[in-house]
């Protein structure tokens, strides 16, 4: 009997991860099969990537993961990084509305109060909003619903004013989107069921929160950067990964597949897993037309911009770690991370490291602008609430075009269809990653992990 081999199309962190599990279960099996690693850009990792420079480690892409989900925290653990973990530091969060950083209430889940002296007494609010949000014990809870955007649910409950001034601030770093267009059963599931059990968002989020739990660190990173974690992924992984090579196309050939590539090469393979973003994979499978999504919104691009200071050239006279900005502020900046502060390893002594971040959807022509506009757009947005004095010792500008995947309405019914469907036209074919089921890395690590192991249980241990 031939070897098996499956092809995985993409290099992120879901295509490594995907590669690392079938490895571990071909050792854990004894199963012999071949892979391989089918990277169209020069590097693995996607959007992982940290800069070292002059002492300092700067991330171009996501910083941290959350601890909860526990997913990314295993492949750290199996791949023996363990002692390379490091908390975030824990400090007061603020919103940027009218050019003054006010306090998030304290005891709110995902910006939803917990308790009612903390919303009564925020300065983000008007009174007029207050009581609005207050509105939410009072009024009867949704009918039963497939889905709705996050902005309608939240609106409805709490007031148009919560979810532009302190909602939809929380939620942009996350999805970068248009809440009034995000789904959200895709995304706030956790949510529907809430509203359902209590009748209340804010009866909802006393229960998610006890008054006394104590506030403890919910993200990690590792101390040289997460490309140290691609690094010993692309290490261990011991299948042939190929990059600079772009697939074109997908021939079915008797139960196969060949897979053409941009050079005319070709690989035969029994399984695939697609984890490119959607778009792409949608390019290549192109008589799938159930692959596009009827109300698909385009990826937002945002960006972000490093700037590295003398720690005397920086006053942050609020304590926090960083502050996001509401929805209807005139700023460049859409956050801001006091880098220095949240995590202190990333910054020698001495120094600063601030970290903005820009670009919003329908607010993407910044990107377009030069790093030097960019750079003095966000220093000089920045220096309103922060006391700064001259200019960054060298700053770093990250471009991330179309590079947050936007859940519209429906998207759960759409993945369930492209489930169905594809699995029937295109069998032993799966597709993982940001696009799909949850944009953070421990959400991509399980969909990277769930499609290996699908994948290896179709053509291996249930052949």
């Amino acid at each position: 009997m031939n070897k098996k081999h499956m092809a995985i199309i993409g290099g992120g962190i879901t295509g490594l991860s995907a590669a690392f599990r079938l490895q571990k279960m071909m050792d854990e099996t004894k199963e012999e099969v071949d892979v391989t690693i089918i990277e169209a850009s020069n590097r693995f990792g996607g959007k992982i990537e940290t800069l070292q420079r002059e002492g300092f480690t700067i991330e171009r892409g996501p910083d941290s993961f959350l601890k909860r989900k526990r997913e990314a925290l295993d492949l750290v653990e199996e791949l023996g990084l363990s002692d390379q973990l490091v908390s975030n530091n824990l400090g007061k969060a603020y919103i940027l509305k009218n050019r003054e950083l006010h306090p998030i209430p304290e005891y709110s889940f995902m910006g939803v109060p917990s308790l009612l002296k903390p919303l009564l007494d925020s300065s983000l609010l008007s009174e007029d909003g207050k009581a609005r949000a207050l509105n939410d014990l009072f009024i009867p809870p949704y009918p039963p619903f497939d889905d709705m955007s996050v902005g309608d649910f939240f609106a409805g409950r709490l007031g148009q004013e919560m979810v532009d001034d302190i909602i939809n601030p929380l939620l942009s770093g996350i999805y970068a989107g248009d809440l009034y267009k995000l789904s959200l059963r895709a995304t706030l599931p956790q949510f529907i069921e809430l509203e359902k059990r209590t009748g209340s968002l804010i009866l909802g989020a006393k229960q998610v929160l006890p008054k006394n739990k104590k506030k403890t660190s919910q993200f990690a990173t590792l101390k040289n950067g997460l490309s140290s974690l691609v690094d010993r992924l692309v290490d261990a992984i011991r299948f042939p990964m190929l990059k600079n090579a772009c697939v074109t196309r997908i021939e079915k050939m008797n139960g196969r597949y060949k897979i053409v590539l941009k050079n005319g090469e070709t690989l035969v393979a029994d399984g695939i897993v697609f984890t490119l973003p959607h778009e792409k994979t949608q390019d290549i499978l192109s008589d799938c037309p159930y692959l596009k999504q009827p109300n698909a919104e385009p990826c937002t691009s945002v960006g972000t911009v490093a700037m590295a200071f003398d720690a005397a050239q920086v006053t942050i006279q609020k304590e926090g770690t960083g502050f996001v900005a509401s929805n209807k502020e005139p700023s460049a900046i859409t956050a801001a991370t006091y880098t220095h502060l949240k995590w202190p390893h990333t910054t020698p002594s001495g120094k600063a490291l601030i970290r903005c971040y820009v670009g919003k959807k329908g607010d993407e022509a910044i990107l377009d602008e030069s790093d030097e506009i960019i750079i003095q757009n966000s220093l000089d947005n920045l220096k309103d609430v922060v006391d700064i004095d001259g200019n960054p010792e060298f700053s770093v500008v990250t471009r991330l075009r179309e590079s947050m995947p936007q859940y519209v309405v429906g998207h759960t019914q759409w993945l369930k269809q492209i489930e169905e469907t594809l699995g029937h036209d295109y069998p032993h074919v799966y597709l993982a990653g940001a696009s799909y089921d949850g944009v953070g890395l421990p959400d991509c690590i399980r969909q990277g992990n769930k499609a290996a192991k699908r994948l290896f249980n179709e053509l291996l241990v249930d052949a």
